[in-house]
């Protein structure tokens, strides 16, 4: 007696009733996670907060740009005016002419000035001025707009009385800075500047050459804006963020802060300078052991970077109320969930993946099942339909296989007749004609040949052949064409003799022989050579059928070799193809669609018909299993 196995740890489990096996499975997986809640929720919770703060203030980082970029687009809209005022270009070039005829009288020591030239250097000053005072009433924020002659003399309207103590720093600095860049607007960062006010200001400015009619420069325009028109936008920003801002441009060069403590200082070697790389992201740092998360976004078409540091402790403030409501109302939810479910799967449950197993089976190929109904409920019902659909698959399957056989052998004999009664006709014609004039052994030969092949091609429809029998088929053919034809024909088969025994459906090669002969010869050529060889290929065979005929053309070819494809039915025509397209429809019927014919023909020099076939261990594989009958000598 075998010793009694001890029953695995989970068949206790596997024993329990349906009810309570979902009850424990609703108990794992919905209870279980929930007792990690506690634990893991707060820092979810906060990172979904940081997230959804990143995305946020990137947002508005972006909304904050865009409205910057705009004040900047109109500062170089602003600049572009000395290109359209023409009383600005003519009082530059009045202004360039003087201190160039000056520069050239200090150079002859005659150092003295006409009252004349006085007047006129007066008149250029406040033609340009009264101009930039126009330009300034255009858009707020611009401090100044300071308009310069090519030798470095400024003109300027101030603004709030800031106007800059170092103008020829400041000019030497635009200038050299702006040299290769032709009329095109240049945006300058943040500098900090003393007014005639006799204070620190700092501002940044728009700086672009003029040029004259012929593109030559003949002066600089710088429009500045004072960086307190960031503030409002800045402070907006730090309102919802709870954080601090800081923009800089490319170079490291802070353009406005928060705090205002950094303003034009330089903090390219800074770590949150370096650690903010790319166009936009986020990333964390420690500042006076306090750690701040870092969010920055650039500009496209400044390039000027906002990064916005908040405080980690600021975005968890509220974090621990939302976490224990929702771990109120989940457990809650939970429990009633639990509940509803249970009751319901005690009913349904069971059934359903009852027939779901069944289904599973069917899906597999399996149809001999059937589902045991115990009720007369929706689900019995179901089952009972099931047990019937099942019932009514199996029998169209086999009625489908059944008449699926019943056609093959239709087809086969329909196909096969069509061929029969064609080569007979032409094969008697031949016999008749011989006998007439020959009246000798000549014609007891051909009768003794066509005896052959009519025992060979008269037998089961639905049998086959070895290949070499098909080829002796072939070569007593071809006997009998020279017969009516002396000496018009001759055969050359190269084909590999391993294959000698491989199974073939009959008369596929002697149709297409026949349909070179009496649609291919040439009657300019004293003999028609034709040619059987095998090109063995990884996945078929390939037999060429060849001639040196008198071709077709292309439009012939393209129309053969359509009807080929498409299988239409065989019937007589000029164009030769009533063996070719009945090969074509036995081979496809036997061998699948990947296997046919196709024709390749030059006009006046031959046809090939490639015949592809099935390798053996292919053939084996597809179920085609052919008798043939006795074996003949290859005959060529």
């Amino acid at each position: 007696m075998k010793a009694q196995c001890k029953p695995p740890w989970w068949s206790f489990f596997a024993d329990l009733s349906m009810e309570r096996k979902l009850f424990l499975v609703f108990l794992v997986i919905i209870t279980l996670p929930l007792s990690f809640i506690g634990l893991i929720s707060f820092k979810s919770y906060s990172d979904s907060i940081q997230s959804n703060t990143i995305a946020y203030s990137e947002k508005l980082i972006d909304q904050m740009m865009d409205g910057i970029d705009g004040y900047i687009e109109d500062m170089k809209r602003i600049s572009s005016m000395p290109a359209y005022v023409q009383d600005i270009r003519q009082n530059l070039i009045s202004s360039n002419r003087y201190y160039e005829q000056k520069q050239q009288m200090e150079g002859d020591g005659n150092v003295s000035v006409a009252p004349g030239d006085l007047n006129l250097l007066l008149s250029i000053q406040r033609g340009i001025e009264s101009n930039i005072s126009f330009i300034n009433n255009i858009k707020s924020g611009a401090n100044s707009v300071y308009i310069f002659d090519k030798y470095g003399n400024g003109y300027y309207s101030a603004r709030n009385g800031g106007v800059r103590l170092n103008l020829e720093e400041s000019y030497k600095y635009w200038n050299g800075h702006s040299g290769d860049s032709g009329g095109e607007a240049l945006l300058f960062g943040t500098q900090a500047y003393t007014s005639n006010l006799q204070s620190t200001r700092y501002a940044f400015a728009v700086v672009r050459r003029i040029m004259d009619e012929s593109w030559n420069p003949i002066g600089l325009i710088a429009v500045e804006a004072n960086v307190s028109m960031l503030k409002s936008q800045v402070d907006e920003l730090d309102k919802v963020t709870h954080g601090q801002s800081l923009i800089v441009d490319e170079q490291g060069k802070v353009i406005y802060d928060s705090a205002q403590r950094q303003l034009a200082a330089n903090i390219s070697d800074s770590p949150l300078f370096q650690e903010a790389q790319g166009r936009s992201g986020s990333f964390y740092d420690t500042v006076n052991g306090r750690e701040r998360l870092n969010i920055f976004s650039a500009s496209n078409k400044t390039n000027w970077k906002v990064i916005i540091s908040i405080p980690v402790d600021e975005l968890t403030r509220s974090v621990k109320v939302t976490r224990n409501a929702t771990l109120a109302a989940t457990f809650f939810i939970i429990v009633l969930a639990l509940a509803v479910s249970l009751f319901l799967s005690f009913a349904l449950t069971k059934p359903l993946t009852r027939m779901i197993r069944l289904m599973k089976k069917v899906q597999g190929g399996d149809l001999d099942v059937e589902f045991t109904v115990q009720r007369r409920d929706e689900i019995g019902l179901l089952g009972h339909q099931f047990n019937r659909m099942l019932a009514r698959i199996r029998q169209l399957i086999d009625d489908i296989y059944r008449i699926g056989e019943q056609k093959k052998e239709a087809e086969l004999q329909a196909l096969q007749s069509q061929i029969n009664p064609h080569f007979i006709y032409n094969t008697l014609e031949s016999i008749r004609m011989t006998a007439e004039l020959n009246d000798d052994v000549e014609a007891a030969d051909m009768i003794s040949i066509l005896g052959k092949m009519l025992r060979y091609s008269t037998g089961d429809v639905s049998g086959g052949a070895t290949l070499r029998q098909e080829l002796t088929y072939v070569g007593h053919y071809v006997e009998l064409l020279n017969c009516r034809y002396p000496g018009r024909f001759t055969l050359t088969v190269d084909v590999p003799p391993e294959l000698d025994n491989y199974r073939l459906i009959k008369l596929l090669f002697q149709p297409i022989i026949e349909n070179a002969a009496y649609h291919g010869l040439d009657d300019g050529k004293p003999q028609m050579h034709l040619g059987i060889s095998c090109e063995m290929k990884e996945q078929a065979l390939v037999f060429h059928i060849t001639d040196d005929g008198c071709g077709m053309d292309k439009e012939t070819l393209d129309r053969l070799n359509e009807a080929l494809r498409n299988e239409s039915p065989p019937k007589k025509g000029l164009d030769g193809g009533i063996g070719l397209k009945n090969v074509q429809q036995r081979v496809r019927v036997h061998y699948g669609g990947a296997y046919g014919l196709e024709v390749r023909s030059t006009l006046g020099e031959g046809t090939d018909v490639c015949l592809t076939l099935p390798r053996p261990e292919r053939e084996r594989e597809a179920g085609v299993e052919i008798e043939g009958g006795p074996q003949d000598e290859r005959h060529a």
